[in-house]
């Protein structure tokens, strides 16, 4: 048989051009896959309140329920607004013993499924893991123990204080850490400290992000007395363009509005959920959702238990709470009224 040396010759300069055209269509295929990445929000969870009774070593089926939907989810991070153990018993005061047998059932039922997942955990300090003062010396010490050897793989900005005032960098959104776990205004030291960091850094990001457990202004029944209620902070947060003010401690989902500034308390995954300022019925368990995106303002979403898979409706929560220090609108409410009054 007779080979034809030529039409072999002949073909190279066509396979070569299926080549580069499949190699062509394999990059753009690429280069839309990750356009798309990078046009999707920034996804963070943020879950608060979780022990029980104090000492208690015990996590509730919300809580472990709580965790399998993260994990699911997959956020870029995970935040906790503190209250993740059930300390400051005072009598008699809890031992170290019992404080670190408390933070271990903790990294059980949540830290470690976390940082096996691959999920960043950023906490903050509740007054049930280390409150300010000096009869809570033995629990802050614990706590600073137990969470410099897990601070989480992130963009630090200023992590002197870790754990308990610090921040950070996720892609375009600043976030900032508090130690607010006590009644009344926030230290001065804290205050300088936070404006500075603002000064410095909070102009580099599209959104700016303050956590702490306290509120800054009270969200539910049997609370509220129990906030920070500091004029100068509030102003601090307005000037430099905070989006989001996220807390803890009230047991009561509410995304609100006051001044321009987004306050969001956080549901409870533990015990002792409480009603909202003004209503009756009792919060339910829920798991906040934030989600950042390329354009337009932050999206905050609660999903109830027991699967977190069901929205909370912003419609069946109050158009506003209303408290002796401060009146918060639903953010929803809000965002019109702001749209109506720009010309």
């Amino acid at each position: 048989m007779k080979i034809d040396s030529g039409g072999s010759a002949r073909a190279a300069p066509r396979r070569r051009l299926l080549r580069a055209l499949a190699a062509a269509a394999l990059a753009l295929a690429a280069g839309g896959a990750a356009a798309a990445e990078s046009a999707a929000p920034l996804r963070v969870v943020v879950i608060s309140d979780l022990n029980e009774s104090y000492g208690s070593t015990r996590y509730a089926d919300t809580v472990l329920q709580a965790v399998r939907r993260i994990e699911a989810i997959r956020p870029a991070l995970v935040i906790s607004t503190g209250d993740m153990v059930a300390g400051q018993r005072l009598a008699p005061p809890l031992t170290r013993p019992e404080l670190e047998a408390m933070w271990a059932a903790f990294h059980r039922a949540v830290s470690d499924p976390l940082a096996r997942a691959g999920l960043p955990l950023a906490v903050t300090p509740g007054n049930h893991d280390a409150a300010a003062g000096t009869r809570f010396r033995l629990e802050r010490e614990v706590f600073r123990a137990q969470w410099l050897p897990r601070k989480p793989a992130l963009d630090f900005v200023d992590a002197a204080g870790y754990p308990f005032h610090y921040a950070f960098a996720v892609g375009p959104v600043l976030f900032v850490s508090l130690d607010a776990t006590a009644v009344g205004h926030l230290p001065e030291r804290e205050k300088r400290w936070l404006a500075d960091l603002l000064e410095r850094h909070g102009d580099r990001y599209k959104f700016r992000v303050v956590y702490g457990h306290l509120p800054l202004w009270p969200f539910a029944e049997g609370r509220a007395t129990e906030y920070l209620g500091d004029t100068e902070l509030e102003r601090l947060l307005q000037r430099h363009r905070v989006d989001l003010v996220l807390s803890g401690h009230h047991h009561a989902y509410y995304p609100g509005a006051k001044d321009g500034v987004r306050y969001v308390s956080q549901a409870c995954l533990g015990a002792a959920p409480r009603p909202l300022l003004g209503s009756d019925r009792r919060a339910e368990h829920a798991i906040t959702v934030l989600e950042f995106p390329v354009d337009g303002p932050p999206s905050v979403e609660a999903y109830r238990a027991p699967h977190y898979t069901e929205k909370i409706d912003r419609h069946t929560l109050p158009e506003r709470i209303v408290s002796p220090r401060a009146t918060l609108l639903r953010d929803d409410l809000a965002a019109k009224a702001g749209a109506a009054a720009r010309p």
